[in-house]
Formats: C-alpha cells, sequence, structure tokens
C-alpha cells in the first residue's frame, strides 16, 4: 500500500481548524471541571455534610460513561424542556464528568495537609474561609498539579467524544476527510499523530510545574 503525503497536505488545514476546535473545546470545560472541582472537593474535604450531599454527583459523573452522559444531556434533556445547543452541551457534559473526578483529586490533596496548618492559620485570626484559600490550598495544590494535569490529558482525549453531538472537532473532521478521500491509514494516523502531539505538550507542562513548585517548596 502506497502511503499518500499529498492526501495530508491537502487536508491539513481542515485537520487543523479541527485541533483548534478541540484545544477550545478542551481547556474551557476544563476551566469550568476545574471550577466545579475545586468547590465541590472543598465541601467533601471539610464538611460530612456536604460530602454526603454531593457524593451522588460524585458517583453518578464517575460511575457512568461519559458518551451516555453527552447523550443525556443533548438528546434526553430536551423532552424535559431544557435544550441547550452542541457546543454548550459539550463543555456542560465533559466540565460535568471532570469535575466528578477533579473534585476527588482536590479533597485527597486537602485531606492530605497538615491538620495542624489550618489549626496555626485559624490561630492569627484568619477566618475558616481565609485559611482554606491562603494556606490550606497552596499546600494541597503541590500535590494535586500532577493528578490535575493527567485529568487535564484524559479530558483532551476524551473530547473526541463531542463529535456524536455533530461538532466538528478533530475527530469529526477526521471523518470528514475520510468521507472526500476514502483513505483511511492515513488521515486516521495523522489524527491520532495530532493528539499525541497535545499530550505530549500537556505532558511537559505537568513536569515543568511540578518541577517549579518543588523548586519553590
Amino acid at each position: 500500500m502506497d502511503f499518500q503525503f499529498d492526501i495530508l497536505t491537502r487536508a491539513s488545514g481542515d485537520l487543523l481548524l479541527g485541533a483548534w476546535i478541540t484545544i477550545k473545546i478542551s481547556v474551557l470545560s476544563f476551566l469550568l471541571a476545574l471550577i466545579i472541582g475545586f468547590v465541590v472537593g472543598a465541601a467533601r474535604a471539610r464538611s460530612a455534610f456536604w460530602s454526603r450531599i454531593t457524593a451522588p454527583y460524585v458517583e453518578i459523573f464517575r460511575g457512568t460513561p461519559l458518551l451516555i452522559q453527552l447523550f443525556f444531556i443533548y438528546y434526553g434533556l430536551p423532552t424535559v424542556g431544557i435544550k441547550l445547543g452542541g457546543m454548550t452541551a459539550a463543555y456542560v457534559g465533559l466540565g460535568l464528568n471532570g469535575g466528578a473526578y477533579i473534585a476527588e483529586i482536590i479533597r485527597g490533596a486537602l485531606l492530605g495537609v497538615e491538620p495542624g496548618q489550618e489549626e496555626a492559620a485559624l490561630s492569627t485570626g484568619l477566618t475558616p474561609i481565609q485559611a482554606l484559600l491562603y494556606v490550606l490550598f497552596p499546600q494541597a495544590l503541590r500535590t494535586a498539579v500532577p493528578p490535575l494535569v493527567n485529568s487535564f490529558s484524559a479530558l483532551l482525549k476524551d473530547s473526541s467524544l463531542v463529535s456524536v453531538l455533530a461538532i466538528t472537532e478533530l475527530t469529526r473532521m477526521g471523518q470528514l476527510v475520510y468521507t472526500r478521500t476514502f483513505r483511511p491509514f492515513e488521515i486516521y494516523l495523522a489524527i491520532g499523530a495530532i493528539y499525541l502531539l497535545m499530550t505530549y505538550c500537556v505532558s511537559w507542562l505537568s513536569k515543568f510545574l511540578e518541577h517549579r513548585l518543588s523548586y519553590g517548596r
């Protein structure tokens, strides 16, 4: 079988556009996941009551496939009057799914901070919220950074599932190019290489952040 580079040359613009959309979806969804994860994780670490209240959310989104969650948000919610556009459904689905995993990362990191740190912070006159923001979170972040970056890498790859919502991200763009060229080997090899490059960049960022945090410590 001859490898046809000219197909990739002609399709490069479409694939790069798809990669840009994938990055945009991944970054915005991850920001939403971080907000959800930090709030839920902190609540679960500091309050048994809120831990029980938020447990169903964490268990549901960690225990069911992301694809089913996307289908439910995009196709299921309109039956009860909640209609979301494809991009919005992608952000919400990926954000809620990622937030459930990040919540457990944050909870574990906060519980790993020496309890005496909070007591010392409160003894200086800080409120519990100030102690959490200025004393506990900075220490927990050192532990949480590697798994948080891994979560972003996983979300980046999981973003390929939003192609089922008719969003023309990298995977969907590759499918469209394939229907024009009928050359699956070249197209999907290129798509895999682009995902590999993006996740490698994320891995490099993780090592850089770990080095900086270790240096600061």
